[in-house]
């Protein structure tokens, strides 16, 4: 029977084959990087001590660890954020896009950073489950068909962590499907493209450079940030940009390939599902190396947009597509 139900898994994953093969890397890495995945941030000992600013109010934020699920479950997959009001507008929104498109499962939430789970519990003494965890609450309460949706951004190795973890519960549950990341298919990359720059048209007059920072990795996933800047350039997006933090393209590309223009200002945004520790100090921070305070002292009049790509209604629609793809291939 086990061996039965592993099949089944690894038939409804497959369903769903990425062109961007595996990240290697840290757990640093989200969004798929996180990687995403999308949605990437850590936070260390000494950083919870010196935590000196305002995250929001994570009282107003749904945890959504409660039991009582029923037989069918949809797990949202995130790497998490410990921003309170980001997570509630990104991760949270995106969460109830799918519980409204798709009524019959209930709707629970796992992060895969427990690093960011242990700060959220002792800052704000908030429980958001593991997804170790949250597939114990599904078996516990009787759950017999489980969908799993990442949020990450690509099949990196927070995504492909998830699959090995849902798969050693794939005994536990009759039916078991994994919805794939963001950026999977050229449709996805498509329409992100679309919402990221309907999202951002008003600063692109010409003469503003409007430059999106990712999470990049080492590994060969980190393609899709090469893919999508050649899909807008060729698109006719000739004054959009896209980086990474970790990765290639780096900033010193970025800041170069802006400098070839003739451009007087500068747009900076996430290329995150949240808008999390990256954004806010390594893109948006006033810190030496930052990339604002890199452009400023290039000259440029420099706006920062500190919105997740998880605020995104189309980016919300395009999970809910996933999760929806999902639930299909359990009956096709």
């Amino acid at each position: 029977m086990k061996k039965n139900r592993l099949t089944l898994l690894a038939m409804a994953v497959s369903l769903f084959a990425v062109t961007m093969a595996g990240c290697t890397g840290t757990a640093k890495e989200a969004d798929g990087t996180a990687a995403e995945t999308s949605n990437t941030e850590t936070v260390t000992e000494e950083e919870e001590d010196e935590e000196n600013y305002d995250t929001g109010d994570a009282s107003l934020d749904n945890p959504r660890n409660q039991d009582g699920i029923g037989e069918q479950e949809l797990l949202v997959a995130s790497f998490g954020t410990s921003y309170n009001d980001n997570r509630r507008v990104t991760i949270g929104a995106i969460e109830e896009a799918i519980e409204n498109a798709i009524p019959d499962y209930s709707v629970r939430r796992g992060f895969t950073s427990q690093m960011i789970i242990n700060h959220v519990k002792s800052r704000d003494n908030v429980v958001i489950d593991n997804i170790g965890e949250a597939l114990e609450r599904a078996a516990n309460n009787g759950v017999k068909t489980l969908v799993v949706q990442s949020t990450h951004l690509m099949d990196g190795l927070e995504y492909n962590d998830l699959v090995n973890e849902v798969a050693e519960y794939s005994d536990t549950f009759e039916k078991v499907a994994i919805g794939v990341p963001l950026l999977t298919s050229e449709e996805d990359f498509k329409a992100v493209i679309a919402a990221i720059t309907e999202e951002t048209k008003e600063y692109d007059d010409g003469e503003t450079a409007i430059c999106f920072m990712g999470h990049g990795t080492e590994a060969e996933s980190n393609q899709v940030y090469a893919k999508m800047q050649n899909m807008m350039t060729e698109a006719g997006y000739e004054h959009y940009f896209v980086g990474t933090v970790e990765a290639e393209p780096t900033l010193e590309d970025i800041l170069k390939a802006v400098q070839a223009g003739n451009y007087k200002k500068v747009v900076l945004a996430p290329l995150m599902i949240v808008a999390g520790d990256h954004a806010n100090n390594d893109m948006a921070g006033d810190e030496e190396g930052s990339w604002k305070n890199t452009f400023e002292k290039a000259g440029y009049e420099v706006t920062c947009v500190l919105r997740g790509l998880g605020e995104m209604e189309p980016i919300q629609q395009i999970f809910v597509e996933h999760a929806q793809a999902a639930i299909n291939s359990l009956t096709d």
